[in-house]
């Protein structure tokens, strides 16, 4: 797809930047280990817990696992050192809305910013998260039955409807358009996204968690 550029290390991943329709960067790697030994050994208190390094650090692990380990600090160290703030996560599943318009990560959507920023994500183990060209997917808040129903929820004054989707993100989500083709961004790859800020000069990136597969974790990197 045209939005999708491919760079070939960290730097060149940092350092290119978005323009026309590219709004996603993908460093392509095949990486060595085994990371599902590491989602194995850490005991779960609840559907999603954040690792830090000194919980890798602390595992009892094959070689295997150990590979696995150095390349999930390395990531976290070099993420650091530009400036980002890394999560790493494991994930049995997300909260999801019970309602007529989710809102939860499940749903595609755009991240925004007050300042300029971009995304990073990787997967290393698990369902991988998919990202939808921007043409394929339409503005919820802008389908009639879908505004009219959250003009009912609203029911205030017509100067106030768009500050009222924004506060509450509704207008960050989209619906796939018919025959839409999502793009899966597979796993060990390094993602840099687009956000929605006020300086940017592309779309921001449409992209979804995705569902995961059953009776496994997801072993997610995201900033």
């Amino acid at each position: 797809m045209n939005q999708i550029k491919t760079v070939s290390n960290f730097e060149e991943l940092i350092s290119t930047s978005f323009d026309g329709a590219v709004n996603a960067l993908c460093w392509s790697r095949e990486l060595i280990g085994d990371f599902s030994e590491i989602v194995s050994a850490i005991e779960m208190e609840e559907r999603i817990m954040e690792i830090n390094v000194q919980t890798l650090m602390n595992l009892e692990l094959s070689s295997q696992g150990q590979l696995a380990r150095e390349i999930l600090v390395a990531d976290l160290n070099i993420l650091k050192a530009h400036g980002a703030a890394p999560v790493l996560n494991i994930i049995e599943s997300y909260e999801r809305d019970d309602f007529f318009f989710p809102t939860d990560v499940y749903s595609f959507h755009v991240d925004r910013s007050p300042v300029p920023t971009d995304t990073f994500l990787c997967t290393y183990h698990g369902a991988s998260s998919d990202i939808l060209p921007n043409s394929q997917g339409t503005q919820k808040v802008q389908i009639p039955e879908l505004r009219a129903e959250l003009n009912k929820l609203y029911n205030g004054p017509e100067e106030g409807f768009d500050a009222f989707l924004e506060e509450h993100f509704f207008d960050l989500h989209y619906q796939p358009k018919p025959n839409a083709l999502p793009i899966n961004l597979g796993i060990g790859n390094m993602w840099k996204i687009a956000t929605d800020h006020p300086e940017s000069n592309v779309l921001p990136c449409l992209h979804r968690a995705p569902i995961e597969n059953p009776g496994e974790k997801r072993l997610l990197l995201i900033c």
